[in-house]
């Protein structure tokens, strides 16, 4: 007896929420038969979340406490309108007609999520759309179109739906297993301590410079793991000059990143810092030159990013730089850094001695920084591009400069308006270096 009734009110239920003929006398409305009815649409959503959960995770007890919650909500918006109508022994009948339709929509909630990754927010409001209209017509069917009455059951059951979304919302029983998350590749205590051993090993095979000859020494500073473009970029960069400028035996570089801890030092301030000193004392300070390449992300307050989960590490800032380059002793130098709002570091790295390129004027974004590229907008240009056809570091930032600007305006971007100071002095000791062929 329970069980068939159960059925003809999910039939009914199932008829109305597809707009299918269906009349009052079709459900049934005993107490009895509404509290089945509850319990089997309470089966039903528990079944569905576990399937949506690939019957794994945890049961989540509080979802039932917002399931039931919504039980009152239905009667009180039946009473409500048997009141509109004035037939006050209809409220089982509303109150069942609103619930019977219930397991439709459970169903349909199983290929929301689908339909979301392919529609969007439009596939929620659709389905918010059909209850609407299936919970007035539970009215019209159950208590007549008679105006004003179906205007004002209309009106309750907007408010139910409106007040159930979100007051109580649907949340799923099964709550799914989460993904556990990687450790950190430096919490492991053969690549935490290796980093000590791999900058006492770069810093030590630092050659020094030969009196008589001037040297080319190169320094690649990658301080931000979270994307693997200044990784590669600065691979490509200290390869380029070992190889075609001779700086093999006098290069390094620090880098953070997941994918290089047992490749570079990890790229902190601390460690440049060491580099710095190293090259400094190295090199022959009036015959040598320092190439130090900077590729990071910037702010606005020129500070560039600086991350290597777990660790803390400071961002550098142009002051910072310039203070480390000038306890250094390096006397003659060109730095690059390619950083969005990288003009703040041209005034106080400025001086007779040194050329000084950024990617961005000091108020400018500067592109291209996105995982998966070899190379930012600027560092494409710069080091694959023009340092490809000259070994002029004035003249290759003009040619880059130029296919920046043409590569931004092609996709209407702001101009990041790139960068450069030439101190005097240095001018004169580059054109000396512009004019040796390649090294071997």
């Amino acid at each position: 007896m329970i069980a068939g009734s159960l059925l003809k009110n999910l039939l009914a239920g199932a008829r109305l929420a597809l707009f299918l003929p269906v009349r009052a006398f079709d459900y049934r409305a005993s107490p009895a038969d509404f509290a089945t009815l509850l319990a089997f649409n309470f089966a039903l959503w528990v079944l569905a979340a576990a399937l949506r959960a690939g019957f794994a995770g945890d049961f989540d007890p509080f979802a039932v406490a917002i399931y039931l919650g919504a039980v009152p909500l239905v009667l009180a918006a039946a009473a409500l309108v048997a009141a509109a109508y004035r037939a006050p022994g209809s409220l089982l009948l509303v109150a069942t007609a609103l619930t019977a339709s219930d397991p439709v929509f459970e169903l349909a909630g199983l290929v929301l999520p689908g339909l979301a990754a392919a529609l969007g927010p439009a596939a929620v409001i659709a389905l918010l759309a059909w209850i609407w209209l299936a919970a007035l017509r539970a009215v019209a069917v159950c208590a007549g179109t008679r105006r004003p009455p179906f205007l004002k059951g209309a009106l309750v059951v907007t408010a139910m739906i409106a007040v159930g979304y979100f007051a109580f919302p649907r949340t799923d029983v099964w709550l799914a297993p989460q993904a556990e998350e990687a450790p950190d590749p430096l919490a492991d205590e053969r690549l935490f301590h290796l980093q000590g051993r791999l900058i006492e090993s770069a810093l030590a095979s630092i050659q020094r410079g030969r009196p008589g000859r001037p040297e080319l020494y190169f320094v690649g500073f990658a301080p931000d793991a979270s994307q693997d473009v200044f990784l590669r970029e600065m691979r490509f960069v200290k390869r380029q000059f070992d190889e075609r400028f001779g700086a093999a035996g006098r290069s390094i570089v620090l880098a953070s990143s997941n994918d290089a801890l047992e490749e570079f030092p990890v790229g902190s301030a601390t460690n440049l810092a060491r580099a710095l000193a190293r090259v400094g004392e190295a090199m022959n300070a009036e015959e040598d030159l320092l190439f130090l390449l900077v590729s990071a992300h910037g702010a606005p307050d020129h500070r560039l990013s600086a991350s290597q989960p777990p660790l803390e590490l400071a961002p550098l800032t142009p002051t910072a730089l310039a203070r480390m380059l000038q306890d250094s002793g390096i006397k003659w130098r060109v730095v690059v850094v390619s950083a969005c709002f990288s003009g703040g570091y041209i005034e106080p790295l400025r001086d007779d001695n040194s050329i000084v390129i950024t990617a961005s004027a000091q108020d400018r974004h500067s592109f291209g920084c996105e995982t998966g590229r070899d190379s930012t907008y600027f560092g494409q240009a710069y080091f694959r591009d023009a340092l490809a056809k000259t070994r002029s570091f004035v003249a290759a930032f003009d040619v880059a400069k130029k296919i920046v600007e043409e590569a931004e305006s092609k996709e209407g971007l702001r101009p990041s308006r790139p960068q450069i100071w030439i101190g005097p002095a240095i001018a004169r000791r580059l054109d000396q270096l512009s004019d040796q062929p390649d090294q071997k």
